[in-house]
């Protein structure tokens, strides 16, 4: 049995963290890590662990005491926690901010379709970005093959829900304002597009297309729904079967052969896609949970496969059936 340490404790990241690994069999949380909520209830924070879990909010974290941490706080912070503390030498390190994206650090990239091999045996892994997943994923088959365009535009335009502005209420993550309402925000500049570009890169060095990425703050709490075109001489059965054979191993991105919408990967940590063709236009519609696969839930499946366990092991969620 694991130890579990958790830094950031009081976030929508940590609260989705904890739902997971109080269930987890192979693993026990040792402490949650908050020092504005030290010495109350988790549950004063993550109301929805009430009668799941009699764990306090610690404003000690003994690393020497665990075998893997989750860091779970804001961006920049990792990177300030460590120099403030020294880091025991078998400690494994998942990292859910974007500071170690870069792979700086000895940190692999978390991103399990295109690096399983290098997870499987890192001691610090940098998680993901919730829309670079379902951006990634949605055109990771095509750069594998080598058919990104050689130039010219990659379009995206994805909403996410509220949850991804963070816990900290602002302008535009209040309910009053959010509720019935979208926007646009950091179009062509969204921080993600970085660990995106790395990505495909690496996968086809030659691509040169242009990615037109632009977010928008969708009306609802948790998911994120993404659409991607761009100009593809395959035909829409080559495409569909190029997608079906790159995820065929894949346990949590799902090539589905009708239409997606964003309930289907609500609550799980799926990934959703689906690609048709209309004219020279290929378009992938991609759905995930922006706290599970985009956060949380990828967080989880990157521990396990550091430990050498199953993928799936603790994250067998089930969506709404409505």
């Amino acid at each position: 049995m694991k130890k579990i340490g958790i830094i950031g404790g009081a976030g929508y990241t940590a609260g989705e963290l904890l739902r997971l690994l109080i269930n987890h069999p192979e693993v026990s949380i040792a402490f949650v890590h908050s020092t504005s909520n030290a010495g109350q209830p988790v549950t004063s924070v993550h109301g929805g662990l009430l009668g799941e879990t009699d764990l306090v909010f610690s404003d000690t974290h003994p690393l020497e005491d665990i075998d893997i941490l989750f860091l779970c706080s804001a961006h920049g912070h990792s990177r300030k926690f460590w120099e403030e503390n020294e880091r025991p030498e078998d400690l494994m390190v998942i990292d859910l901010a974007q500071d170690f994206r870069d792979e700086s650090e000895g940190y692999v990239y978390g991103l399990p379709e295109v690096n399983l091999n290098r997870i499987e045996g890192a001691k610090s892994v940098a998680n993901p970005g919730c829309f670079a997943t379902a951006l990634q994923l949605s055109l990771l088959p095509l750069a594998a093959a080598g058919l990104l365009p050689k130039g010219g535009d990659i379009n995206i335009t994805a909403l996410t829900g509220s949850t991804g502005a963070g816990v900290k209420p602002g302008a535009t993550t209040h309910f009053s304002w959010r509720n019935d309402n979208i926007s646009v925000y950091k179009p062509f500049t969204h921080q993600h597009l970085k660990e995106i570009g790395m990505t495909l890169k690496k996968l086809q060095p030659g691509h040169g297309a242009t990615i037109n990425f632009v977010p928008m703050r969708g009306d609802f709490p948790r998911g994120i729904f993404a659409v991607t075109t761009l100009d593809c001489p395959l035909t829409e059965e080559e495409a569909v079967k190029l997608y079906h054979d790159y995820y065929k191993d894949a346990p949590f991105t799902v090539v589905s052969d009708a239409p997606i919408d964003l309930k289907q990967a609500v609550n799980t940590n799926k990934a959703i896609i689906h690609v048709e063709k209309h004219g020279k236009k290929l378009m992938i519609t991609c759905a995930e949970d922006n706290l599970l696969k985009g956060a949380s839930g990828q967080a989880v499946q990157n521990m396990n496969i550091m430990l050498g366990i199953d993928q799936r092991t603790g994250l067998r969620l089930k969506p709404s059936a409505f």
